[in-house]
This record gives C-alpha cells, structure tokens and sequence, in this order.
C-alpha cells in the first residue's frame, strides 16, 4: 500500500483499560510494517509500556493521571509536555474527556486530531436488543482512526513476535519438563464475566493431568483464590503476585493456549500469536471485542435461549436478576473440548 500522508511523527492516545490498550498493539505492529519510517508515540499508562516492547520505531509516553498530568492543570502540562515530542498529528483511540481536553489544547498547539468512533448508537441498539448482529471490532475502529490520517492498515494478514527467551527465575518456576502449556485467566472486572470458580477448577484439574497451567490474576483476592486452586497440584502453577508485567508477557509468548474470560488477559495473549479460549458470560463478541485474530469456534458462550438479554451491557457492568448463575450454561466440558479441538 501507499503511503497517502506526509506525516513522519503520529501521537497515538489510548490510556485504558488494559483490554483496550492491548488491542492497539496488533494494529500498530501492522501500521509500522507497512510504513516503517513513520515514528509513532503512544501516550498511555506506565503499566502498558511492556506491551509496545517489540514494537519498531514505537516509544511511549507515560501519562501520570494521579500525580503530574491529573485534572485540567495536569493535562495542560501533558499537551506541554508532549508539543516538545514534535509530533505531526494524533490518533485518538480513545475518545473520552480527557482525551478530548487534549484535542482543544492540540487544535490551538495547529495539530489535527483523528477520533475513534466507537458505535455507541450501534452497541446500545445491540444491548437493549434493537438488533444482533457483529459490529465493527475495536481493531478496525483503531485501524479507521489512522486512515482517516492517511495511512491504509491492513490487519488481515497478520503477524507476531517470536516466543521469548525465559530468564533464569521464570524458568526456575516454571521448569523444564515438555508437557505443553496451558494459561488460565479466571477473572474480569465484573461479576457477570467470571466463570464459577468451582466450575473452573474442575476445568483446571482435567487439563492438568495432561498440561502444565499456569494461573493468572492480580490483586491479592485473586492470588489468594489462585493459591487455593494451585495447592497440591503439581502441574498447575500459580503466577499471580509473582512477576512483574513484562515476565508475565514473556510467559504468555511460550504458551500453547490461554483459557481466559472476555478480560485484559485474553488480549495480551492475543496480541502475541497465542490461540485463546474465551468464556463469555453477559457479554457478547458481537460487541466489537473479540481477541484479535482467533477462530470464532474458541468462544464458549452462555446460553442465550436460556439468557435472551445477552449482552445485557458492552462492559459487562449489567447483571439483570435472574443472570446471577449465567455462566453456569457453560459447562467445563465444553470449555475442555475446545482447548483439545486446538491443542489435538
């Protein structure tokens, strides 16, 4: 494709959430192989900055919105701080306030500002059931905000990096053994979105008799919960706590497969090449999140005949009464079926 823009320096914004901000990886990696000589900054939160590592010609600014940058004085001081990067236009990914305090600041700084549209008439038609159908993924909406910069991104012939090295502690945790890898993400941020955690250990204790699994979590409830379902089991290792963000993703890229909810995790591995099992709950793929790249076939969805209200809410804020046991219309024996569809 052709480069139809004069643009050498694009400021990409996208703050959060973890899910979100790991979904513009996969379009990057597919803008800067395409136009290798543009430099690209993405502004987002310091936690995030591991997942641009591998990315060329791609540096990120760490936005501080508890301390420097917070309130209007402090993004005052961000679009300050960032005038000095020289950058020629921005790609808003995400289009909430402060994102659009910047905007007016940049528009009297003379840099145009491209915004995501995120469908928000299209996603409430969907859960107030208007209609049901797929909408636009957040992948194209990413990709339509850089050609509406002049820049053509193709995401249907992607790439990823290769796994990485392991350093000497994780490979001490982990061990040397050749079983094949399983990551288990049980958590998201809302109820409605998490699988019974009886339901999932007995997921956890079939496919360990034939993988290693490896838990993922964060926060101390959830590594407590973790180390209940890891205790004497010597095929399943609990992660959480354990590792910083950048070991964790090192960890992700040698995985055979992750079983995750519609969460952060199921982005992360994703964004690497990884296959993904996704369980979903009140939400729905139709919605526009789906992991990047992966077979409709690896989605274990609730029932709907059964919960016709799905997706109650884009986020899976929503748990109308009578949803509380939704995800109790997944069996484990669909979920462990579809990792040994992928897996044999």
């Amino acid at each position: 494709m052709m480069q139809k823009s004069s643009h050498k320096h694009i400021l990409v914004i996208r703050l959060s959430a973890m899910g979100d901000v790991a979904m513009t990886v996969p379009v990057l990696r597919a803008f800067t192989q395409t136009y290798p000589d543009i430099k690209v900054t993405v502004v987002t939160k310091s936690f995030f900055k591991p997942f641009f590592r591998d990315l060329k010609n791609v540096s990120v600014f760490e936005a501080d919105l508890k301390g420097r940058h917070s309130g209007l004085l402090g993004l005052w001081r961000l679009a300050k701080e960032l005038k000095l990067l020289k950058f020629d236009v921005v790609a808003d990914f995400h289009n909430v306030l402060r994102s659009n305090i910047l905007k007016i600041i940049f528009f009297f700084f003379g840099k145009q500002t491209v915004q995501i549209n995120k469908g928000r008439a299209e996603k409430k038609a969907l859960v107030t059931g208007q209609h049901f159908k797929q909408l636009k993924t957040s992948h194209q909406r990413y990709a339509d905000v850089l050609e509406g910069l002049g820049f053509q991104v193709d995401l249907s012939n992607p790439t990823f990096p290769e796994r990485a090295s392991l350093d000497e502690e994780l490979v001490t945790f982990i061990g040397k053994d050749t079983k094949r890898w399983i990551g288990v993400a049980p958590f998201a941020a809302f109820a409605g979105k998490v699988y019974p955690i009886d339901l999932m250990e007995t997921v956890i204790d079939d496919l360990s008799k034939r993988y290693k699994v490896l838990l993922f979590g964060a926060g101390k409830e959830e590594e407590l919960l973790l180390k209940k379902l890891s205790e004497n089991k010597s095929q399943v290792l609990n992660l959480a706590g354990k590792f910083s963000l950048s070991q964790e993703l090192d960890i992700i890229s040698n995985l055979d497969l992750m079983v995750a909810m519609d969460s952060g995790n199921a982005h992360m591995a994703a964004m690497m090449g990884i296959e993904v099992v996704t369980i979903w709950g009140v939400t729905h793929p139709y919605a526009g999140f789906y992991p990047f790249n992966q077979s409709k076939q690896n989605a274990a969805l609730a029932d709907r005949k059964q919960y016709p209200q799905i997706p109650t809410s884009v986020y899976g804020k929503t748990l109308p009464k009578g949803y509380e046991n939704i995800l109790r219309s997944v069996s484990p024996e669909q979920v462990i079926a579809k990792v040994e569809h992928i897996l044999t």
